[in-house]
């Protein structure tokens, strides 16, 4: 049993490092490779590897036009979108702070979640942890933001809006999905691919693009392993460790963001994104917190 629940925390933090990669890989292939092309080819290899698991499980791809519409939005609004808006951003800001821009995601979800779902209504704690974190985007964003638009302030807010995408699709799968699991992921990464691929071929060039080997390995890591690899891995952790514990990736990945951008491309976060990294940290720490129930409550105040 301990050694299995060892095995189940080394894949979340093999999730953790995958994902904080991503702002990396991107960074990477966007020097050769123009947003929408980058998005469309990461989003075809991962379709690629899910449906051939698909298949090879014996599955098959959903089979009701109500499943169909649900992967149409999660499609859109979870992946091609986000995809296409965080590769945009990255043009203008560097992949640290695409990482801690992304990391407010844990405190938008709640705050939406708080008007379109009944049982999740805001508590003291979380709302403390929304301000904070709140606090921390403004660190980040508002200073730049008094002088204008310039390219790295819309670049900032690219991968926020972005973030609200699939804050905003967490909240759909959460009140109408039921079918989880490699079914729906193929299915809407498949619709994601499809989006992007037009969209690719009406507003940019590709055939005319020139990557380079390093673009072509980036691509290759963020289709196989930031998006398909990281599909699989996310559902086998919800159901094992359950959402409470798989939440504390949330304090990894903006981490590990800022870390591989130091590291490999000599990134150097200012102060106030480092400001603003504790303050979206702490503000995921208290929304994250879980909630005692009243029984609970009336159990401890009893003692």
């Amino acid at each position: 049993m301990k050694s299995s629940r060892t095995a189940e925390y080394a894949l979340l933090v093999l999730l953790a490092t995958i994902w904080s990669s991503s702002f990396l890989m991107i960074k990477i292939a966007l020097i050769t490779v123009t947003p929408v092309t980058l998005a469309a080819g990461r989003m075809l290899l991962a379709s690629i590897v899910l449906l051939a698991i698909l298949f090879l499980q014996g599955q098959r791809l959903p089979q009701t036009g109500k499943v169909w519409g649900q992967c149409v939005f999660v499609g859109l609004f979870s992946n091609a979108l986000p995809f296409f808006l965080i590769a945009w951003g990255e043009q203008y800001i560097n992949s640290g702070n695409a990482a801690i821009m992304m990391a407010i995601m844990p405190v938008l979800v709640p705050t939406l979640a708080h008007f379109f779902i009944a049982e999740e209504q805001l508590t003291p704690h979380k709302f403390l942890g929304i301000a904070l974190g709140f606090t921390g985007l403004l660190v980040l964003v508002g200073f730049e933001a008094l002088a204008g638009l310039s390219q790295q302030v819309t670049g900032l807010l690219a991968v926020l809006l972005g973030t609200i995408c699939y804050s905003t699709t967490t909240i759909f799968v959460r009140r109408y999905v039921k079918q989880t699991g490699i079914v729906m992921s193929a299915g809407s990464i498949l619709v994601g691919t499809i989006l992007l691929l037009l969209a690719a071929f009406v507003v940019e060039q590709p055939s005319q693009l020139r990557p380079s080997l390093q673009a072509f390995a980036a691509i290759g890591i963020l289709g196989v392993f930031a998006t398909a690899l990281a599909t699989l891995l996310y559902f086998r952790l919800i159901r094992s460790v359950g959402a409470t514990v798989f939440s504390q990736i949330n304090y990894l990945i903006p981490v590990l963001g800022v870390y591989w951008g130091s590291l490999v491309l000599h990134e150097r976060p200012g102060w106030n994104a480092l400001l603003a990294l504790l303050l979206i940290i702490c503000g995921v720490a208290l929304v994250s917190r879980p909630q005692k129930s009243p029984r609970m409550a009336a159990d401890v105040s009893s003692e």
